[in-house]
């Protein structure tokens, strides 16, 4: 990606076909999308890169078994054909797990969940026109592709497994005594990794991305150039960029980017959801290799799954009207999660258990109705306003590149141009096996298997670092196998503009590893080692050190420390993931 000063000199003043406003997955997939299709493409990020709903989601690529409940068929094909997409796409960044819905004791299976999953499988599987043949060859092909340690990895079936399969996927399970339980298949990823891999596949095609770029201002309209203006966040110097077409993929913010003529029906109207997540060691709830549903009380359901080597639980689903740009884990929500996770594991944590925790905020669609309370969509909507600029908004992680490609199908119908789609052929980063990596002595093979997963093969630049620079071969944190050497590459490739750029979402320490970031010891070499990539003065060091204390407070990423925080208004919980 270029860096922050390239591409401020590659955006100010410039004309461009498509400008996106915002930086999550969505704009990233409109970037890349438009781009690819042989646009001019800016896109502008107020603050960071996935600094949003993209870095608080689930961690999920599903198609959202909990649909099929509202017989919201339509959503839960698409997402299963976009989770398939994806693992083609991106097989070193989107891989299977198996979920377990599990049965305890004497209890038996419920063959409600049996049916709904048997849809799943049949929607997962089945596409209209396909002969045998492809079908063999599809299966074929996924078998070729999965995890050497995931032999039961099958896109179109779900099956039923014994009490020793069980306990061999979560150990966290031996002492319930489970009977049995379905098996089925749904996907996990790093959502800012998969952010980020997409931008840089946008700037290959030769889109500009600059973040730290708050847009003050949209123009266009009848008679009126369209364009935007924005403030470079370091400088405070307004730029304005002009463009053909302004795309506005702010996502729960999708109602405050409003251009200078607009209609109030122009505008999308945004019902927040909070959903809080928590992450455990491992030690204390050892999801093995699988995730679990689990029951959290009147049909309510929540999951728990493995991720990055901790475990994630999750998550709620709550109506918020506080801060979007900072939603925090509230302590009524913590409690929730975990009595579910104490019930079913048959657990006894508490707060002082957690090494993480993060919440986010879904921009689900409202109808604006008062009357109509229940009318809040999951799906995506495309609003056109009367200046001519496009809103893309609602929808979930997992069909974003359909998001994308409704979007930029719009700007090409208007123009009448001939530009087919092409993301669903274009590979997002490229694999690279642990063992085609070459490392230094010090890197082992949990670092290494780290790297692959989160880069694929821009792993080599990392590694190259480490190589040239032996002390970026130590870890950020003990006990965790991220590099200092990744602090470096943030800072030079991916715009990293600060420590909490770093922790939060360059890797993910800051949710994964929180009670070690508390003694700004354990801060300082990372902060020096991006300073010294951003030619910070010894300072600006030490201000960036002190400042993690009043970001973790902010976001709430170390309730093991102090949940603190008001209780969120009582509303429906579910197992609906954020993302």
């Amino acid at each position: 990606m270029l860096s922050r000063a390239a591409a401020i000199e590659t955006i100010a003043g410039a004309h461009f076909e498509v400008v996106v406003i915002g930086g999550g997955i969505t704009g990233a997939g409109v970037a890349l999308d438009a781009a690819s299709r042989g646009y001019s493409v800016a896109l502008l990020e107020r603050d960071d890169f996935a600094v949003g709903t993209s870095s608080r989601s689930s961690k999920m690529v599903h198609g959202g078994l909990r649909y099929l409940q509202n017989f919201d068929l339509g959503l839960v094909r698409e997402a299963l054909l976009e989770r398939q997409l994806l693992v083609h796409l991106a097989p070193h960044l989107v891989y299977p797990t198996p979920f377990l819905v599990a049965a305890l004791g004497e209890e038996k299976r419920d063959r409600k969940v049996g049916l709904g999953l048997n849809m799943y499988d049949v929607m997962a599987a089945s596409r209209a026109g396909r002969s045998r043949r492809e079908k063999r060859e599809k299966r074929e092909k996924f078998s070729t592709q999965a995890r050497e340690d995931d032999p039961w990895w099958s896109p179109d079936r779900h099956r039923t497994i014994d009490h020793d399969e069980v306990l061999e996927l979560v150990p966290a399970l031996t002492t319930r005594d489970p009977h049995d339980a379905y098996l089925f298949y749904d996907c996990q990823t790093d959502d800012v990794r998969l952010v980020l891999t997409v931008l840089g596949e946008a700037e290959r095609y030769g889109a500009a991305m600059l973040n730290g770029a708050d847009v003050v201002e949209v123009t266009g309209g009848p008679g009126v150039a369209a364009g935007v203006a924005f403030v470079e966040v370091d400088s405070g110097e307004r730029i304005e960029v002009s463009a053909d077409h302004v795309v506005n993929a702010t996502g729960v913010w999708a109602d405050t980017i409003r251009p200078e003529v607009i209609e109030e029906e122009d505008v999308p109207r945004i019902a927040p959801s909070r959903g809080t997540h928590l992450v455990l060691d491992a030690a204390d709830l050892p999801m093995g290799s699988a995730a679990c549903i689990v029951p959290a009380g009147e049909g309510r359901m929540i999951f728990a799954l493995p991720w990055y080597g901790r475990t994630l639980i999750g998550t709620t689903d709550n109506d918020f009207d506080g801060d979007t740009r900072h939603p925090r884990p509230a302590e009524d929500e913590v409690e929730y999660l975990l009595d579910a996770t104490d019930s079913f594991f048959g657990t006894r944590l508490g707060a002082g258990d957690l090494v993480g925790a993060y919440a986010g905020v879904r921009p689900l669609i409202s109808s604006g109705d008062p009357r109509k309370s229940v009318d809040i969509s999951r799906k995506e909507e495309l609003y056109e306003t009367s200046s001519g600029m496009l809103t893309i908004t609602g929808g979930k992680l997992t069909t974003y590149r359909r998001m994308a490609k409704l979007t930029v199908d719009r700007l090409v119908e208007r123009e009448g141009r001939t530009a087919p789609c092409r993301t669903a052929e274009i590979p997002l980063g490229m694999e690279a096996r642990p063992a085609d990596l070459e490392a230094p002595d010090e890197v082992g093979e949990e670092r290494l298997s780290q790297l692959a997963f989160r880069y694929g093969h821009a792993a080599r630049k990392v590694l190259d670092l480490a190589r040239e620079r032996p002390e970026l071969a130590a870890p950020i944190v003990p006990d965790r196998p991220d590099l200092l050497a990744e602090v470096v590459l943030a800072a030079r490739h991916e715009q990293a503009r600060s420590l909490a750029d770093v922790l939060l979402r360059r890797t993910r320490l800051g949710i994964l590893a929180a009670p070690s970031l508390r003694d700004p010891e354990a801060r300082r070499p990372i902060a020096a080692a991006l300073g010294g990539e951003l030619g910070w003065t010894d300072a600006r060091v030490e201000a960036e050190v002190a400042a993690w204390e009043g970001v973790a407070a902010e976001e709430g990423v170390d309730p093991a420390r102090s949940i603190g925080g008001a209780p969120a208004p009582a509303a429906a919980s579910s197992a609906e993931p954020v993302d």
